[in-house]
């Protein structure tokens, strides 16, 4: 009897035994095809490899030594690249229209934000986390998110804010008027999209996303699409601070379509220095302004433009190690009888990284 538990008590032990191994040999087989995968899709570039490549890849595109752009050679890399970025946004909204014969004009801003964000992408898949010091002292209550996608043709620009921290000055025929942080909000929604003509020799990731490497300059025709919607209207807290103090709420919704260059300049083998420009022309716009329950529409056809420009300079120190400041606005020149809004919005970008 004693042997015969023995051997059941073996058997039991070497089966647990046999599927942890064979659970360990599972999860690594699938890391390992989830990496093959990835490698094989970072690998593969839709760019002309004389002009644009992978960090640490072989015009060959064996992936075991340094493509020689900037001068390095002989560098293996992983895929993986580490970021730390350093964040700085504005927006300013300046409207003015006439509606009931009262002619009013605002110019107003949001408070900087700052923030500071860790970054990590695996071959060509990245994560982040952002940080606002402002937050933790109760000094920041606006709430912004931003999207940017790149690809060798097809890029997206996306930007939703949301503020409360909109201060500035009403000026019309009812006298001047400050506006102090609350007494407005905002809720505001940017979009461009692009398409790059000259996709095989142009390279947006190279100059915002350091996912690829620009080795020889080359700029290409763009065309895109933009588009700015939201709205901005006094708060309760206005009303209990000035009694006097009208209802105004302004809907900005504009349409463009146009296109623009964009150029990447390589200097002295380890600068990059970028700048574009898509200007778009507005097609159909639902800009509105109503005080104290009174509507004025602008006209829905007018000849009016939204602008979308970036900038970029980016430093490789090394084949591994790299800094750089990418800058990316949106604009709106829109002029009309009945309403005038127009909104600058930007973002400033400083960023230091390592390729491992």
């Amino acid at each position: 009897m004693n042997h015969r538990l023995c051997f059941v008590i073996a058997c039991w032990l070497a089966a647990g035994l046999s599927a942890e191994v064979a659970g360990q040999t599972y999860d690594r087989q699938m890391r390992e095809r989830v990496d093959s995968v990835l490698a094989a899709r970072y690998v593969r570039t839709p760019y002309d490899t004389n002009y644009v490549v992978r960090p640490g890849i072989l015009k060959s595109g064996n992936g075991d030594a340094g493509d020689g752009a900037y001068g390095f050679k002989g560098v293996k890399l992983k895929g993986l690249t580490l970021k730390v970025r350093f964040n700085q946004t504005g927006n300013s909204i300046h409207a003015k229209g006439t509606v009931n014969d009262i002619y009013s004009k605002a110019d107003l801003r949001t408070n900087f934000k700052t923030t500071f964000a860790i970054a990590a992408i695996y071959r060509g898949i990245g994560v982040g986390l952002a940080i606002n010091p402002a937050k933790w002292k109760s000094a920041y209550k606006d709430y912004e998110l931003n999207l940017n996608f790149y690809s060798s043709r097809l890029s997206l620009d996306a930007s939703y804010q949301r503020s409360e921290s909109l201060a500035g000055d009403i000026n019309g025929d009812r006298g001047a008027q400050h506006m102090n942080a609350g007494d407005v909000s905002m809720k505001v929604l940017n979009l461009a999209g692009y398409y790059t003509f000259n996709h095989r020799r142009f390279s947006y990731p190279a100059a915002f996303t350091q996912s690829y490497i620009q080795r020889r300059s080359a700029g290409s025709w763009l065309a895109g699409i933009s588009y700015q919607g939201g709205s901005i209207e006094t708060t309760e807290q206005l009303k209990e601070r000035s009694e006097n103090a009208p209802n105004v709420r302004i809907y900005l919704g504009h349409v463009g379509i146009g296109g623009g260059y964009g150029y990447n300049w390589v200097l002295g083998r380890k600068w990059l220095l970028h700048f574009s420009m898509l200007p778009t022309f507005v097609v159909f716009n639902r800009n509105n302004m109503t005080v104290n329950g009174e509507r004025k529409k602008a006209q829905h056809m007018r000849f009016n433009m939204l602008f979308n420009e970036r900038a970029a300079v980016v430093y490789n120190f090394s084949p591994r190690h790299f800094a750089g400041l990418t800058l990316v606005m949106n604009n709106s020149i829109f002029d009309d009888e009945a309403v005038v809004v127009n909104q600058n919005k930007w973002r400033l970008r400083a960023f230091v990284g390592v390729r491992l």
